[in-house]
């Protein structure tokens, strides 16, 4: 599947709850966040499905982020998600254009912050300025406390996201044979480098001067003159039928041409031995 292009997620600041996105937090995320250690799945409205055709089914996974400094010298929080074909539809008829991280602030007992969900949204408004100033009056009757799976979690104001997919790389075609055959070659190569250099000797036959070949390669090499003179006698043969064909063709011929092109016809005979006269 693809994979988005970085995107800004959340900046420090209010949440939804009256709290505030610390500084720290958002280097906290970063640094810990792995989704080998812990998923972030992407979420509509922090609402979250159980069943696979259910409205609010997961929408992606979170791959990655980043904590970078902004304008005003803020930091924010940068993600990289790889968004499911219906997310990518529902943003193409703009909508679900949004964003909501789901904080922890003291994830497993560590202390420390982790990004434990990503929510897309309709309207900013739903989680921003209203909501914020009702949470803080109200923190009993938070609109959203149902939707959490810690009472401790955060939810951040909505920020606005494009979702644009990285270009796809091409699939690398299965290497595994070509590996396999790299790596005899370079184990040949570093067998050949590694061999001591030997003091000239006399000229040997070919076979010695390649002893460090394989034994494969030294038995053909052995071969090879008996194979030439094999060819060499088939070829003296095979010459030799040739003249003997070359001379019958010759004698035949020179028979032909000593014959006459038009033959006489003897003269034909009576019966009883008496020649029949011509009229």
């Amino acid at each position: 599947m693809s994979k988005s292009k970085w995107f800004r997620v959340a900046t420090e600041g209010a949440t939804t709850d009256g709290r505030k996105i610390e500084r720290h937090w958002i280097d906290q995320m970063a640094k810990n966040f792995s989704p080998a250690k812990y998923g972030a799945r992407v979420w509509i409205e922090h609402m979250r499905g159980m069943l696979p055709e259910s409205a609010f089914a997961a929408q992606g996974d979170v791959l990655g982020v980043q904590a970078r400094t902004v304008e005003d010298g803020k930091l924010a929080l940068f993600a990289q998600i790889q968004p499911l074909e219906s997310l990518v539809a529902m943003n193409k008829k703009g909508q679900k254009l949004y964003t909501s991280i789901e904080v922890d602030p003291e994830f497993a007992g560590t202390g420390e912050a982790y990004l434990i969900g990503l929510a897309v949204t309709d309207s900013p408004a739903s989680l921003g300025t209203e909501m914020l100033q009702f949470a803080a009056q109200h923190p009993n009757a938070n609109p959203l406390a149902g939707r959490k799976t810690n009472p401790n979690t955060l939810f951040t104001a909505g920020v606005e996201f494009a979702l644009e997919l990285e270009p796809e790389q091409p699939a690398s075609p299965d290497t595994g044979v070509l590996t396999a055959a790299l790596a005899k070659f370079t184990a040949l190569l570093d067998k050949f480098q590694s061999a001591p250099a030997a003091p000239a000797a006399p000229a040997a036959p070919a076979v010695q001067q390649h002893s460090a070949l394989p034994a494969e390669v030294v038995a053909a090499l052995a071969a090879v003159p008996q194979t030439l003179q094999a060819f060499a006698d088939a070829s003296e043969k095979f010459s030799q039928g040739l003249a003997k064909l070359e001379g019958k063709h010759d004698a035949l011929v020179q028979q032909l041409s000593t014959q006459s092109a038009d033959p006489h016809r003897p003269a034909a005979t009576g019966g009883a031995g008496r020649d029949v006269a011509d009229y």
